[in-house]
């Protein structure tokens, strides 16, 4: 009987199945886990990497709370330019579909920073406790002063990731160099001290002690890509027609019963699986689709001599015969609109305004000056966004019947703000009746003709 299951229905494991003992992923190796391995160093490079390094004077990528300011090397982001930050989440949403959709949850097996730090942890725990069948046979056993020593090294070692992520990671949010200097000296706020505690607890207790279960329980990834994949997708599959009837055997070919398929049943597939699933009961919603067991199984088809791929990737249309195909309706469409939403991001971050203009009128109605003009007062509030200073030039569209009371220009450097009071007159022979609108305008003089505009409101008094 086929022990096939259709990808489109994959179904979490019963509550009763789930394993009650914890679970201790035997160390392999592999193509696919240098590959796993690659590219978490990449990763692991770029995080404690990209956050000590400076960009004209100041670090290059930071997300200034006290300021309100983002920093990506020469682009600054305000309050205002969050809207953008809505576009990033749509880009990651789609392109997290599109991935899915094509080769199931490869994000989830080898750039999830839960998976990548499990792995992590996991090779503390080795180095520590030795492989799967000591870890198991420590589990069982007493506790002794070896066993505690053990067990202080490992979780010693986890304590000290957990700590140097959480470091890094409110190093992104302040100054990484100010802020451990002052971890040293024993300077940090107390807010500072605070979010790294709860960011080495938080790191502790999901690579070390939840692992699996964050996946199972508290991701829902897992529960949606029933949704997404299709029958074409590939994913980490086992060839049952080639593989069953599973059962072991002899080295020796000629010893090997013809009723059996290439699957000599070793459970090696389950012991390598960082989830415990057995990948031969189908595509299952615990696997976040590392490739540990194909691996796994391609090892002992080497020691058998048997031909790789019992355990690969495949869609379900190829494992049934036929050829998968990449050109289809779900995935064009969300390629589509992942090229769409990159687009529209893109414009979006070249085209926003470096220069942002409020207007604020002053809450009194208007008065009279000494040439019988009526007058009202306004507060412009500038920022420069700019990397580079800006001299800017202030003025009134459309007017020339009026006249100007204060500052007509300003120096802001970059990322600076400043706040200009002007007061605006109308000559006696104008209509000033009522209320009209007035349009601000605010050019760059040495910003290749940009200019911003914001419009506010005239009151004169009444005809009556």
């Amino acid at each position: 009987m086929s022990r096939l299951i259709s990808v489109t229905q994959i179904e979490p494991t019963s509550p009763g199945s789930e394993s009650k003992q914890k679970i201790q992923p035997r160390s392999f190796t592999g193509f696919y886990r240098r590959l796993r391995i690659t590219g978490g160093s990449v990763l692991f490079t770029l995080y404690f990497g990209v956050v000590w390094l400076n960009w004209e004077g100041r670090q290059a990528v930071l997300w200034d709370l006290s300021e309100k300011k983002f920093h990506i090397f020469s682009a600054t982001f305000w309050p205002e330019d969050l809207v953008l930050l809505s576009g990033i989440l749509l880009i990651c949403a789609f392109g997290l579909f599109f991935l899915t959709v094509w080769a199931g949850r490869v994000w989830c097996g080898y750039a999830c920073p839960q998976s990548v730090w499990t792995w992590v942890f996991l090779w503390a725990e080795k180095v520590t406790e030795g492989d799967r069948g000591r870890r198991l046979k420590m589990d069982a056993a007493p506790n002794t002063l070896n066993k505690i020593v053990r067990r202080a090294a490992k979780h010693g070692l986890w304590v000290l990731v957990s700590l140097v992520t959480a470091v890094t990671f409110v190093g992104y949010f302040s100054p990484i160099r100010s802020l451990v200097t002052e971890l040293i000296s024993f300077d940090a706020s107390g807010w500072a001290v605070f979010w790294i505690l709860f960011f080495t607890a938080a790191t502790y207790l999901n690579a070390g002690w939840l692992r699996e279960k964050v996946c199972f329980h508290m991701c829902p990834y897992g529960r949606f890509q029933s949704s997404v994949v299709d029958s074409d997708s590939v994913v980490v599959s086992y060839d049952s027609a080639r593989g069953e009837p599973r059962g072991s055997r002899k080295k020796d070919a000629s010893q090997v019963p013809a009723h059996l398929g290439d699957c000599i049943d070793c459970q090696l597939c389950v012991q390598v699986c960082p989830t415990g699933i057995d990948i031969r009961d189908g595509l299952q919603m615990e696997c976040i689709g590392c490739a540990a067991c194909i691996d796994a199984c391609d090892s002992i088809m080497d020691k058998m001599g048997y031909q790789r791929g019992l355990v690969r990737y495949a869609s379900e249309r190829e494992l049934k015969g036929g050829t998968s195909r990449l050109l289809r309706p779900r995935l064009i469409g969300y390629f589509a609109f992942l090229v769409l939403m990159i687009g529209l991001f893109s414009w979006g971050v070249v085209s926003r305004p470096l220069v942002t203009l409020d207007v604020e009128r002053d809450r009194g109605m208007f008065r009279f000056t000494n040439d019988g003009k009526v007058e009202n007062s306004y507060l412009l509030k500038l920022t420069n966004k700019d990397s580079q200073p800006r001299y800017l030039l202030i003025g009134v569209k459309g007017r020339d019947d009026i006249s100007i009371t204060g500052s007509r220009g300003v120096a802001l450097g970059a990322g600076e703000k400043a706040e200009v009071p002007l007061a605006v007159a109308y000559p006696p022979s104008a209509s000033t009746a009522g209320a009209k609108e007035l349009v601000f305008e605010v050019s760059t003089l040495n910003g290749a003709g940009e200019m911003v505009t914001e419009t506010s409101t005239f009151i004169g008094p009444s005809n009556n």
